[in-house]
Parts: structure tokens; sequence; C-alpha cells
């Protein structure tokens, strides 16, 4: 059975019930959690009309980055020390959340990626496209869906 479990978040609220259901899983089964939030790059600075944007700098957007990031991944934290579970928690910088959630699961010894879809259908879905789509796609590691 699986013996540790990347749960990849962005802070929603299907994110965290994910965590949630991650969590019941890993505590029936004797699993760990590893909690993962993909960090936006910098942005690239905008002008218009030839005056720079009021924009942050890279030192307060990655500060604020990182908050935002250790935000998401608390709930997890919480969640499974109340449960008596291992985990640990992993932020990385990418503007490929598919390919860093991918590589995370790798790196990390990770034999299942619990993550949530945001259940978009149709042509939106299509046009859209999603991270959880990506990961299915990519990953060789086996993906269970929370819906």
């Amino acid at each position: 059975m699986f013996k540790h479990i990347l749960v990849p978040t962005d802070g929603s609220q299907l994110s965290q019930n994910a965590i949630k259901e991650a969590a019941s899983l890993a505590q029936s089964i004797g699993a760990s959690i590893t909690a993962f939030y993909a960090k936006p790059e910098f942005p690239v600075i905008v002008y218009v009309d030839g005056v720079q944007i009021k924009a942050p700098s890279s030192e307060e957007f990655a500060y604020h980055s990182e908050r935002l990031a250790q935000e998401y991944l608390s709930v997890g934290e919480k969640l499974c020390e109340e449960a008596g579970i291992k985990f640990s928690k992993l932020s990385v910088t990418s503007d490929i959340p598919y390919e860093a959630i991918i590589e995370a699961a790798s790196t990390q010894g990770c034999d299942l990626i619990f993550m949530a879809s945001h259940g978009r259908r149709g042509i939106r879905g299509f046009l859209l496209g999603s991270e959880t789509n990506s990961v299915l796609t990519h990953s060789k590691i086996p993906v269970l869906v929370y819906r």
C-alpha cells in the first residue's frame, strides 16, 4: 500500500478539503504526507507609455509568496499533527505547477499524489486545461483525484 503521499495545494477550499481527505487516508493506511505548493515566479515588470507600473521588488514578491505558501501548507500541518501523521511541507518556485508537482513527488520519494480537481468541464475545461489533468497525463507515480 502507499507509504508517502504528496498533496499539492493552491489554497482553494477544494484543495483544503483534499488535504483533509488525504490525512484520513494516510491515517488509515499508516502513510506520511508531504504538502506541496508551487510559488509563482517573479513577474516581468510592466511598462505603460514608458512608465513602470508600480510592482513589488523581487525580494518583496518572494517574501509574500513564501508567506502565502506557509499559510496554505499550515492547513495540512495542523490536521496531520492532530491525527498523529508524519508530515512535511515543501514549496518551490515554478510557473509550471504540474511539472513542479511531479518533480516534488519524485524527489521526496512519494508513491502517491493526492490532489483536488477543480471540475472544469466542457469547452472551458478544454481551453483552460488543468494542473490535475497535466499531472495525470505526465506522472509515472499514481495519482488519486479528489472531487
